[in-house]
């Protein structure tokens, strides 16, 4: 009997297949996974990538959103038996469900990168490290310094979370059909220690989004504009040796953890004598 066609790509979802062989190697390897590792992979596509990833590893949990891909890959399955298949959105998928210690490795959708990598980082504490492709400026905005055009709330709350270090391009020549962007692997190991209590966490992310709200204001008018204090921010640039004229994007991740203590320093006082 014949194997089935592989469906061609949507291009609303994003779909541009990885079919360079040495990228995918580069990938797995960029992984580090042994034989009792369980994986993650999101958007498994054609499932080039996920055969490899099933050769490597004890257990792969492979999304696919699309139900041609899902049938497509179903067929192949029995091949893999260390595949768990599930046909669901990625972004409603209760990954919090997946064992603790399971490593993402995934070539994201390029048009839901952002969102999702905020739910992956958001369940940390599951995913010890992920290696991800992603739209080279996503990668860019990972891995940006302070006082950068690329730098803002992801480059800060990606960074407070996690060391990353941008891996390798991948040319567009690498995919089918070619993308119209250029694309990057990036290693997100995440952090075992945080600056920040589980208290204080959500409260630095909120500054973080507000500071960011509105980038050509200074911090304190973008601050104050999303409702914080004006006075206590001063206060609080003030005592960091920052000039109330400071805009989010000069201050380094070190200095957003001190800003969010000082700020809330009378509810965090009891954790922070």
């Amino acid at each position: 009997m014949d194997s089935p066609l592989p469906p061609t790509a949507i291009k609303r979802l994003g779909q541009n297949f990885l079919v360079d062989p040495n990228i995918v190697r580069k990938i797995v390897a960029l992984a580090e996974l042994t034989s009792t590792d369980t994986v993650l992979e999101i958007g498994p596509g054609r499932g080039f990538l996920t055969e490899a990833l099933c050769r490597t590893t004890g257990h792969v949990t492979a999304i696919e959103v699309d139900p041609r891909l899902y049938a497509y890959l179903t067929e192949r399955q029995p091949k893999l038996s260390n595949l768990t298949l599930v046909l669901d959105d990625a972004m409603v998928y209760p990954i919090e469900h997946l064992p603790i210690g399971a490593i993402v490795v995934a070539n994201l959708p390029y048009y839901l990168s952002t969102p999702l990598l905020f739910r992956l980082l958001d369940q940390r504490n599951r995913f010890p490290r992920m290696v991800l492709m992603l739209q080279n400026e996503v990668v860019d905005r990972l891995v940006a310094k302070p006082d950068s055009s690329d730098y803002g709330v992801l480059s800060v709350m990606a960074q407070y979370a996690a060391e990353i270090t941008k891996a390798f391009r991948v040319s567009g020549q690498c995919f089918r059909p070619r993308p119209e962007v250029g694309s990057a692997v990036v290693l997100l190991k995440i952090k075992h220690q945080r600056a920040l209590s589980q208290e204080e966490e959500p409260k630095f992310s909120a500054l973080v989004k507000a500071a960011f709200a509105h980038r050509r204001k200074t911090l304190v008018n973008s601050l104050k504009d999303q409702g914080y204090e004006q006075k206590l921010v001063t206060a609080a640039l003030n005592s960091l040796a920052l000039s109330s004229s400071t805009r989010a994007e000069i201050l380094s991740i070190k200095q957003f953890i001190e800003l969010t203590r000082r700020i809330y320093g009378t509810a965090f006082s009891s954790l922070h004598p």
